[in-house]
């Protein structure tokens, strides 16, 4: 090691062989990673808990002139009739929106009592046990059978469950499976990590900074799904200004807005709170459209969710590949 060298500068080089970035870079640059057709970015909107809330969005969105890519339900799956999952796909189909759907039985549904004190919260929603684990996968092979095709999952190892099933011909290969921001995870090692376990976009923690996401798109190819305003209960911001520059740093990238309206997670918006989601979507498409005019948002299309082959990264995004491990 010379005298100019230190030891941060030799776990920055440890950490680039591995494919990862040395740090948060100091100047953002700008990501030169498109989804399959071209664009910069999708638009979606959270804790959609009713087919008739996303029915009303839906409607309203195309009424008004804006495109909302993606609805993701957050109550769970097992919260639901097969009738109404049945219309959430419908409408997916008839508006070329992508529906997301959570898998059920997770730790704050559970008997357990850790979750609801304040240290136990911090694990998440993640599964207690093994029958957990059974009853997750089967709540997953019931929306599939429904129609449903992309899944919101809050666990690291029923995630590994899922791609390995997946891989393995036991669930369709153009299965999407989402990484929740529940899961607390927000650094490149993480995310090369979920991606690697068979994630197809991942979901960092809220508040990272635009240098932290950037260091994000260096890691992985997959999309991910960056927060533009939040619930009050996990936070209650607004980055509508800085919405242009998360497409710039992060693309492909599915910008989640909305959720400002709602006071908490996996509520059921009322018709007023409806109307503030909506409000949010088109500010954010009209800065995006006043401060990044370059940026292009997917249309609305027969196949909403594709990501590349069976639902992977997409091929235009480039990383470094890992030298080692």
């Amino acid at each position: 090691m010379t005298a100019t060298t230190t030891g941060y500068d030799r776990t920055r080089e440890q950490l680039a062989r591995l494919g990862l970035p040395g740090g948060d870079p100091r100047a953002t640059p700008g990501s030169p990673g498109t989804f399959p057709d071209g664009c910069h970015f999708r638009i979606e909107v959270p804790t959609v808990n009713s087919a008739g809330a996303a029915r009303t969005l839906l409607t309203e969105s195309r009424h008004r002139g804006f495109t909302i890519n993606r609805i993701t339900e957050t109550r769970g799956m097992h919260r639901h009739t097969a009738r109404e999952i049945g219309e959430y796909v419908a409408l997916g189909e008839e508006h070329g929106t992508q529906i997301l759907m959570s898998v059920g039985p997770r730790a704050g549904y559970d008997i357990g009592a850790s979750v609801q004190t304040p240290e136990g919260s911090r694990i998440g929603y993640r599964l207690r046990g093994q029958e957990q684990v059974v009853h997750a996968v089967e709540d997953v092979k019931r929306g599939i059978e429904l129609g449903v095709r992309g899944f919101v999952v809050y666990d690291e190892g029923l995630l590994w469950v899922l791609g390995r099933l997946r891989r393995a011909g036991d669930l369709p290969p153009d299965i999407h499976l989402k990484v929740s921001a529940h899961c607390g995870q927000g650094n490149p090692a993480s995310a090369q990590l979920l991606e690697t376990l068979g994630a197809n976009s991942f979901n960092p923690v809220r508040d990272l900074t635009l240098p932290m996401i950037a260091a994000l798109r260096q890691a992985v190819a997959i999309p991910l799904d960056c927060h533009v305003d939040n619930p009050k209960s996990s936070g209650g911001f607004i980055r509508t200004y800085e919405a242009p520059d998360i497409v710039r740093v992060a693309a492909p990238v599915y910008l989640k807005t909305g959720n400002s309206a709602l006071e908490g997670h996996g509520v059921s918006p009322t018709q007023g709170q409806l109307d503030d989601i909506l409000r949010q979507v088109e500010i954010v498409t009209e800065f995006l459209d006043r401060h990044h005019p370059a940026a292009r948002q997917s249309p609305a299309g027969k196949d909403p969710g594709a990501e590349g082959p069976t639902g992977g990264a997409p091929a235009t995004v480039a990383t470094s590949s890992p030298k080692e491990g």
